[in-house]
């Protein structure tokens, strides 16, 4: 059986549908709350559903079953400013679980972020060494816990300490796909774009205060969540090499195509407006972000980055233009 804590979430909610597709038997951890989260899990028969405040008595009770643990669970808004929830939340128990799976022989996959990487100045790479990670500097207390957390798990490798059979981190970069519709601010511009045609048939998008990119040219590394949900399987099963990898497209693409994207998809003539930047963001807007994928590549992965127009129109045209938009 396959635990996979936040399942009832964005990406664990991808994770889950394909493993359940595969036929095995899956459990998440998560607290779906009292709104419409659960519909992420609906169409899926589940060994159990757990709330996070009895993960490690389930873990007891299914000790004898547990294939992997695919530990997607996390406060993952960047504007959560409660650091002392952060710390618990994204590093302590990751911490414990850790332990747990050292204990029990069982493989341990975990979700870093590209937010480790900060304004991206350093670049990146993921180099796992100590001395690169050290170099990074995260902008906010979500990216701080997650580069936290990979630093003290190479550092039990490199020590010589405990450490799962199988592990690795996944440093997620724009991820984009169904099953994301609770997240509110924090979805992905595909949607956003969609939902704001379907209102207003256009797409406003900021302007530029950098010279060397135009309106909406801005870039970044949109990842289809499909991509995601199989490399983190791929990593629990199958991945030979333990370490800290990235996980996108290896591409970096504009805003501006991106909307395109879902205007094709949606049949319709693009058109875009632009407005200024708040005054707040200016001059700490992050114009770049693109993953190294070679590292990742090296080790063996399979998964094939899907193009980004080939994904916003299964996004668009197999989820979000239905009448049931749930993976």
């Amino acid at each position: 059986m396959f635990i996979v804590t936040g399942g009832a979430g964005f990406i664990g909610s991808n994770i889950v549908a394909h493993l359940c597709e595969q036929g095995k038997d899956v459990a998440i951890i998560d607290e779906l709350g009292d709104e419409a989260k659960w519909k992420n899990i609906a169409k899926h028969v589940l060994e159990d559903v757990i709330h996070p405040d009895q993960t490690f008595e389930a873990l007891e009770r299914h000790r004898d079953r547990v294939e992997a643990i695919i530990h997607m669970g996390a406060i993952s808004a960047t504007t959560e400013r409660d650091a002392d929830l952060i710390a618990r939340t994204n590093f302590t128990l990751s911490r414990d679980l850790w332990d747990w799976c050292c204990e029990n022989g069982v493989p341990f996959v975990y979700a870093s972020s590209a937010a480790t990487y900060g304004d991206g100045d350093e670049g990146f790479n993921d180099d796992d060494d100590a001395a690169s990670m050290a170099k990074l500097r995260p902008l906010n207390a979500y990216g701080w816990s997650k580069w936290q957390f990979d630093c003290w798990a190479r550092n039990q490798v490199d020590k010589g300490r405990a450490a799962p059979p199988r592990w690795a981190g996944l440093k997620f970069f724009n991820v984009y796909g169904p099953n994301e519709m609770h997240k509110g601010s924090m979805r992905s511009v595909a949607i956003q774009v969609f939902e704001q045609v379907m209102e207003t048939g256009k797409m406003r998008l900021f302007a530029s205060d950098h010279p060397d990119y135009e309106d909406g040219g801005q870039l970044r590394d949109f990842v289809w969540v499909e991509d995601c949900a199989r490399t983190a399987i791929w990593c629990a099963t199958e991945m030979e090499e333990s370490g800290i990898y990235n996980v996108g497209s290896g591409k970096a693409r504009s805003f501006k195509d991106l909307a395109i994207a879902v205007f094709n998809a949606m049949g319709r003539e693009p058109v875009l407006d632009y407005f200024d930047m708040p005054d707040k963001l200016k001059g700490q807007y992050q114009y770049f972000t693109e993953a190294r994928m070679s590292r990742l590549v090296a080790a063996g992965c399979p998964v094939n980055a899907t193009p980004l127009e080939e994904g916003v129109r299964r996004y668009v045209q197999d989820f979000l233009a239905t009448d049931d938009p749930y993976r």
